[in-house]
């Protein structure tokens, strides 16, 4: 049964408040993993903190937004059915590398969702090329290596200026500097992923003719985008978390600070230039940075390889998705693309529920053949966790 035009604008714009929900518990490990994983911050406060400040940097910009709406995809070939068809590859995507425990990108995941659906609806004319490398292609590459060499950099100073100083002193000293820093992120992350979208639901609303082409992002869209992103924080995305936490570096609270005050650094500086960065590839690159930056530490490769990996795939994993679901509507309409969705994540949610990652159990010592979150994290919170120095610690409901 086919839906009014105003009726699939609604369930388009429905459908984007949704993909900013996943993205905020995909990406809450951006921020607060190195607090979480040096115990900073008590899990649940950390992601209470990390949505309230995601919230608060959704208004402190509009350029990225700008990109997403024009300078992607021709706005001329997007009708609404391309937007919703996207938006399910971009929500697919996220939900499949999150059950994986794989910090991957969820603004690629947008990016490559539409640009598949767009490469259905229209053909090659209607991406524009340029805009898609130079604004999001280029900056995958290049950011992930920013970060490594200024988390290391950064890390290496602190480290010699601190030498000498006792470590129980460097730890409290350094938990108040990774709360700031940790914060600086989630506003960064606001700034940045938030308006991807507002970006969106801008251009659902200009193939409605809703706007004018030349219209900036209306406030309640400002508004709505905020309220979905801190909301899937304050989920939490525990299985990303851990991988981010314990899978890549063991962090001390020095290296934690380092690593978040970078990305804090490189996000903000993209936002600026309105480039659609991944703070996904930020945050990894900075706790890989953190880790060559101390002598002595132990850097997981092969997780990075396989989180590397998935990078490479997810533009066009997710833009394989949009365009198939382009395909999906042709032949059964919107009712068909959501029921689509409705089931991916119903199976998706379903088979994390079997190997349960939360609050009690992301900070346990990362096993010697676990992959990714949630492939052998079987664990009660109230089971008794391996110490530092071999001792065992009670984890309570708060992974402390």
């Amino acid at each position: 049964m086919g839906v009014t035009e105003p009726v699939l604008l609604v369930i388009v714009v429905a459908t984007a408040l949704a993909f900013d929900f996943t993205n905020g518990f995909h990406d809450t490990g951006n921020a607060m993993a190195t607090s979480i994983a040096t115990r900073a911050l008590k899990p649940k406060q950390a992601v209470i903190l990390s949505a309230v400040l995601n919230a608060a940097g959704a208004f402190l910009s509009l350029t990225v937004a700008a990109t997403i709406a024009k300078g992607i995809v021709d706005a001329g070939v997007v009708t609404l059915p391309v937007v919703l068809a996207g938006l399910v590859g971009g929500i697919v995507w996220n939900l499949v590398t999150w059950l994986l425990g794989i910090p991957s990108s969820s603004s690629h995941a947008l990016v490559g969702g539409v640009v598949g659906a767009v490469l259905a609806a229209a053909g090659t004319s209607g991406v524009l090329w340029t805009g898609l490398v130079s604004k999001v292609l280029l900056p995958a590459l290049i950011a992930p290596v920013v970060a490594i060499g200024v988390a290391a950099v950064a890390t290496r100073l602190v480290t010699m200026i601190t030498k000498d100083v006792p470590q129980v002193q460097n730890d409290r000293l350094f938990r108040w500097g990774q709360i700031g820093s940790a914060s600086l992120v989630s506003l960064a992350h606001g700034t940045n992923d938030a308006q991807k979208s507002m970006g969106i639901i801008l251009l659902a609303l200009i193939a409605a003719g809703a706007v004018p082409s030349d219209a900036s992002v209306p406030l309640w869209v400002i508004i709505a985008c905020a309220a979905a992103m801190a909301l899937g924080t304050y989920t939490g995305g525990w299985r990303v978390i851990r991988t981010l936490g314990k899978g890549l570096v063991e962090l001390e609270s020095r290296q934690g600070m380092a690593a978040e005050t970078s990305s804090a650094a490189v996000i903000m500086l993209s936002s600026h230039f309105g480039y659609s960065l991944s703070t996904t590839h930020v945050a990894t690159g900075s706790i890989l940075g953190s880790g060559v930056g101390l002598r002595g530490a132990s850097v997981r490769w092969g997780v990075a390889g396989r989180m590397a990996l998935a990078w490479l795939v997810t533009v066009p994993a997710a833009a394989a998705v949009g365009a198939a679901c382009f395909g999906v509507d042709a032949a059964l309409g919107a009712w068909g693309v959501v029921g689509l969705l409705l089931v991916a994540c119903i199976g998706i949610v379903y088979r994390a529920s079997k190997r349960p990652v939360h609050a009690g159990n992301v900070n346990e010592p990362w096993g010697a053949d676990e992959v990714v979150a949630g492939s052998v994290v079987e664990h009660d919170p109230s089971l008794l966790a391996v110490g530092p120095q071999g001792s065992s610690a009670h984890v309570d409901e708060d992974g402390r």
